[in-house]
């Protein structure tokens, strides 16, 4: 009775703290006691109250180390709430991390055991009874997922992540993880690693904005490319294609940085490139988009002052033949910094230099900011009368 009194005294503790130094008591007292399991349940639901998330996978393992002793439900409790607390209570920098992980894997594999034994309680529809269990799966792969991932092991957390998935298709965390296990793996699976991130930046799961963060990150890696348009236009339209479907389309790609560099490196004349169009223009596009160009030579077509701002409409990137023989323009450069270029003319040839920006490609214009024009182009400024005029540039095109 004595024994009985004072696990019962644990038991009716409402004050965690002090529930704990009963049960110490108790098992200090009555060390081969029959009701150390209860004590041991009880041990790990209190730390679990107390968020002391190792103390809580020590005596759930203690509960589970009794085995069949234990009846199925409570050994499926037990693991639940060890496997949810693993999750909070795992470190990678401590010394037994990978042990930690190695149990951890363990014991998710257990409950996905135990829930294949599990039998239809009489007070459930069958069709409530299967969803309980998908949701349980879902769970227990997950968490064997992410012991894995914490092992390194990526092709394992690639596996039970995408079980869980099957299971549960809306939880955006596991979406994240699946993501990081793809980008980890060796090779990394870029694209499935990108189309699960975007997932679950579509279903708002928490920590939302720096899932986000870590995709641009993660685009920008792959790709390498200066333009900040054309990455939010490709991030944005990789978040629009995921928000539909959990599956990444065979079809869909995203060019990296060596297929862009390829493009670039293949093509003799990125404007004539750029008017062929298609996915090589594309890609010699993203190699030049935002990119600083040095002079190359240029014939001005019109010349449009603003109050800050010189507008420059000129035909450059063909042969001295083509563009001596121009009269409309393919390129527009904002010329900014530099009023003196508003004594430019039409007709001018000149070696300008800036940044690619944008372009129509239809009519065909490129759009440069950051223009600036060599200072030995620009006609001087006119002369007051009765004296001698500047020198005009001349009229042909210059060197490229």
């Amino acid at each position: 009775m004595a024994e009985y009194n004072a696990y019962q005294a644990a038991a009716n503790e409402k004050v965690a703290q002090q529930r704990i130094k009963l049960l110490d008591e108790f098992v200090e007292k009555f060390p081969q006691s029959t009701l150390l399991p209860y004590a041991y349940d009880l041990y790990y639901r209190t730390y679990n109250e107390l968020r002391n998330y190792p103390k809580v996978v020590e005596y759930a393992d203690k509960v589970l180390a009794l085995g069949d002793k234990i009846e199925i439900t409570a050994r499926l409790q037990a693991i639940s709430t060890r496997t949810l607390a693993f999750q909070f209570a795992y470190n990678e920098r401590d010394p037994n991390a990978r042990e930690q992980a190695t149990k951890g894997l363990a014991a998710a594999r257990e409950g996905i055991k135990l829930i294949g034994e599990l039998a239809k309680p009489e007070n459930v529809t069958p069709e409530q009874f299967e969803q309980g269990k998908k949701q349980a799966l879902a769970f227990f792969h997950h968490a064997a997922g992410f012991a894995a991932l914490s092992l390194k092991d990526h092709s394992t957390a690639i596996a039970e992540f995408g079980k869980a998935i099957e299971n549960n298709s809306s939880d955006p965390v596991t979406y994240f993880r699946i993501g990081v296990a793809y980008l980890s793996k060796e090779p990394a699976q870029h694209l499935d690693g990108f189309w699960s991130l975007a997932r679950s930046v579509a279903l708002k799961g928490p920590g939302e904005a720096q899932v986000r963060d870590y995709l641009r990150r993660q685009l920008q890696a792959y790709q390498r490319i200066a333009c900040e348009t054309e990455r939010e236009k490709q991030f944005n339209q990789l978040l629009t294609l995921a928000a539909g479907t959990p599956n990444r389309p065979p079809d869909y790609r995203i060019p990296n940085a060596e297929d862009i560099r390829a493009a670039a490196n293949a093509a003799e004349n990125f404007v004539a490139a750029l008017r062929g169009g298609g996915e090589h223009g594309q890609l010699v596009w993203l190699a030049s988009c935002g990119s600083e160009f040095p002079e190359f030579g240029v014939k001005v077509i019109e010349v449009a002052s603003g109050n800050d701002s010189v507008i420059l409409r000129v035909f450059g990137g063909g042969t001295p033949e083509e563009i001596e023989a121009a009269t409309t323009a393919n390129m527009e450069f904002k010329v900014e910094g530099q009023p003196e270029a508003r004594r430019v003319q039409k007709d001018d040839f000149v070696r300008i230099a800036g940044t690619l920006t944008d372009y129509s490609p239809d009519p065909f214009l490129l759009h440069w900011t950051k223009g600036r024009v060599n200072p030995e182009d620009i006609p001087e400024e006119q002369a007051a009368p009765g004296k001698r005029p500047g020198k005009r540039p001349g009229k042909r095109p210059p060197r490229r």
